[in-house]
């Protein structure tokens, strides 16, 4: 259903469910929930999550073969969902999401929740639920309205049907739509990039935007609790090599210490 590697200092996982569409069951929350907690215990800077290349369904979304019967709450149903979620939105390295195929329903929220989506030109996005009759949970929405313009969620969420990749990166939903036959080397050169740079900065960063966009006043407390955690980068031997390497016009050589 998942596999996992580490390249250099890159954790990636593959979906690799091709006969069921890469479903996203409790089972497949449940083994990814697991795999980033190893990537976090490696201190791995960024992971790609991606199906096998050349999939033409890069996730079905929600297995729909687990929904209650009616008059039950499918949140209850999807809760490790939201757990995955915030797993990926917490994670301390970059998450980028690697799309071939169509996305849809849940997955599109997976998709939402990385830090960086690079999909195919022929990739489709599609939320569907409006399809089955059951209102998207406010804990899903809240995923897509911190990253998706408004109308264009709602054309998502009413019609049920597709829209392309490229369209969602005029908007920003999509970092980049790119052809099929250069994706690969394309998020590659991206990740490198990524890991050249201080993991610490980059966690603190991370940490600090998802704080912003979960509340529109940070709270005293919450403020020095980044402030702590900026701190700690400041006094690290990455933000000293960081310093020393321009300087000196050099590359930096980042241990995350």
């Amino acid at each position: 259903m998942l596999e996992s590697r580490i390249e250099g200092s890159t954790g990636i996982v593959t979906m690799n469910n091709d006969a069921h569409r890469n479903v996203i069951n409790s089972e497949f929350t449940e083994t990814l929930m697991t795999i980033l907690d190893e990537f976090r215990t490696q201190q791995v800077r960024a992971v790609v999550l991606r199906a096998n290349p050349g999939t033409t369904i890069w996730s079905a979304g929600h297995d729909v073969s687990e929904l209650p019967p009616a008059g039950r709450d499918p949140l209850h149903w999807s809760e490790t969902l939201p757990h995955l979620i915030r797993l990926i939105q917490g994670f301390p390295a970059p998450v980028i999401a690697l799309i071939e195929g169509s996305v849809w329903g849940g997955a599109c929220e997976m998709a939402m929740a990385c830090d960086i989506v690079i999909a195919a030109t022929t990739t489709t996005f599609a939320i569907t639920p409006a399809k089955l009759g059951v209102p998207y949970n406010i804990n899903g929405l809240s995923t897509f309205t911190r990253v998706m313009n408004p109308h264009i969620l709602s054309e998502l969420l009413f019609t049920a049907q597709p829209i392309s990749a490229q369209r969602l990166a005029e908007t920003g939903a999509v970092n980049y739509a790119v052809p099929v036959a250069e994706i690969e080397s394309f998020c590659a050169n991206l990740v490198a990039r990524i890991c050249e740079n201080s993991p610490r900065a980059i966690s603190v960063m991370k940490e600090s935007m998802r704080a912003l966009n979960s509340q529109q006043d940070l709270g005293a407390s919450e403020f020095e609790r980044l402030q702590e955690l900026r701190h700690a980068v400041y006094c690290s031997d990455d933000y000293a090599e960081g310093l020393d390497a321009i300087r000196n016009k050099r590359k930096p050589v980042f241990t995350g210490k």
